[in-house]
């Protein structure tokens, strides 16, 4: 019943709009369908009109002059270049970006760097790409000079809904990876299952259901040590071959940065798995999502019904799809912008996370557009959800009294024991970020044993996706990161 009564009233907004006569599926069909300028016709009048047209049609030869502009109309919004010109006035043309038809080793290497692609199999079975920029393109750091993949590895997580071209999309004077690979390190770009790069699996198809029974949480307990592993691996590999001594070791730890979600990944299996502790020398958290309880995004809109999730699977399916019912929801009573902005709002990233029009960069909206959202389970967000419904509890994955018994041993699931992290973690947020609150961010400083310091990015409407594309990423962010991972890279 209880679930009969949620869908009536969503099916209701999606039709009517409390402020307007006008509800997301009109408005939609109003945005392809231009109505003419002048005032609506009764019905009468409508009938009358559409009478007197058919008796004047002589012949279907031609297309009418006002369907052309319909048409034209049609095109403009299915068409991302013509979302930044205004109605008043043509604006010049977003420029074309060759990146927005690369995938993410091709961008790299567009971009002058040399790049590899690295296959890594999780204990469960799931196959992650991760991209790796072994040296700089020229200078003292080019693998001519310093050696392929000889500096200090870097590990690069995406955040939610996002993949590695995440990194490298602001191009090579402002992506966070080339700035890496400029100054030595050796930059290894992370791809959680799911996504765009790591959708495949040894046994099950990625149209089984169970393909998509994962979580964060998942991701946490495989994705990321597995990773972590490989990396290290390789790492004393290339190093043996260089030394010529088999018995050489010397690549033990690296540095970890992380963006949104994949700062919920390290905290989570830092927790976990303690010994990851002396793998990783240093954590350096870009909007970082562990607590959610001053969440301002409009995933808290969907967190009431996220412990029913028999019927949020059935009604959102088990892929996070780019644009569905609960996104254009979302965008239509999440997202306070105005009818230009309401095209990148109806990304499901920019729903999520927000939208700075101070730091947004619409030239690079074709590339962005063309690459995110990357893919995701819905199991994902509901995780999410339920720590926002939970008070903003960092906990594990809640299943409903009798199979968290069966899983966890107790009728609730525990939480992410964040003293176990003992590995040094630096935290920068913004204050404007709609999923990594300020308050939340605090609350993990204090509650991490071994916090290195927490850093407000000085910029007030900084918001949770401008630490990737923000037009002053680099200066506002970047530059300090670089600054404070220098005391934790290895000589």
């Amino acid at each position: 019943m209880k679930q009969f009564i949620v869908l009536l009233v969503i099916l209701a907004t999606l039709y009517v709009t409390p402020s307007s006569s006008e509800g997301i599926l009109t408005g939609l069909w109003s945005r392809i369908m231009p109505k003419d300028s002048s005032s609506e016709e009764t019905s009468a009048e409508a009938w009358k009109s559409s009478r007197e047209n058919i008796a004047t049609l002589e012949s279907l030869e031609a297309i009418s002059a006002e369907s052309v502009s319909q048409i034209s109309e049609i095109s403009k919004i299915w068409n991302p270049l013509s979302w930044f010109q205004s109605a008043e006035t043509t604006k010049e043309a977003v420029p074309f970006n060759m990146d927005a038809e690369l995938g993410t080793s091709e961008i790299i290497r567009r971009h002058g760097y040399p790049s590899e692609a690295h296959v890594v199999q999780t204990e469960d079975g799931y196959l992650l790409t991760l991209h790796r920029i072994p040296c700089g393109r020229s200078g003292w750091t080019s693998c001519l000079a310093q050696g392929r993949g000889r500096g200090q590895a870097v590990f690069v997580q995406h955040g939610l809904l996002g993949s590695s071209a995440d990194w490298v999309l602001s191009g090579p004077e402002n992506g966070l990876a080339f700035l890496l690979a400029d100054v030595g390190y050796d930059v290894w770009i992370g791809n959680t299952r799911g996504n765009t790069y790591s959708n495949r699996h040894t046994t099950m198809r990625k149209d089984d259901a169970k393909f998509w029974d994962f979580s964060w949480h998942e991701m946490a307990k495989y994705d990321i040590p597995a990773a972590i592993d490989y990396v290290l691996e390789v790492k004393n590999t290339e190093s043996r071959k260089y030394t010529n001594d088999s018995t050489t070791q010397r690549h033990n730890d690296l540095l970890y940065i992380g963006h949104s979600m994949g700062t919920t990944m390290a905290f989570a299996m830092l927790s976990m798995n303690p010994e990851y502790n002396k793998k990783v020398k240093g954590v350096f958290a870009l909007a970082p999502v562990a607590f959610m309880a001053h969440v301002k995004s409009p995933l808290r809109l969907i967190a009431p019904f996220s412990k029913d999730l028999e019927w949020v699977m059935k009604f959102m399916g088990n892929e996070f799809l780019p644009r569905n019912k609960i996104i254009t929801f979302l965008a239509k009573y999440g997202c306070e912008m105005n009818n230009v902005e309401r095209y990148i709002c109806e990304n499901s990233i920019f729903v999520l996370c927000g939208f700075d029009t101070a730091q947004y960069n619409s030239d690079l909206t074709p590339v962005i557009f063309a690459h995110t959202p990357a893919g995701a389970s819905t199991k994902t967000l509901i995780h999410y959800a339920q720590e926002i419904h939970e008070r903003g509890d960092f906990k594990y994955f809640d299943y409903g009294r009798t199979e968290n018994e069966q899983r966890y041993g107790q009728p609730t699931p525990p939480l992410y024991n964040v003293t176990n992290i003992s590995a040094p973690v630096a935290l920068i947020y913004a204050s404007n970020d709609w999923l990594a609150g300020p308050q939340d961010v605090e609350l993990l400083h204090q509650k991490l044993p071994n916090s290195i310091g927490v850093s407000k990015v000085p910029f007030e409407s900084f918001n949770h996706l401008d630490f990737l594309y923000g037009k002053d990423a680099k200066t506002l962010v970047y530059i300090d990161l670089m600054k404070t991972m220098e005391k934790y890279r290895s000589p």
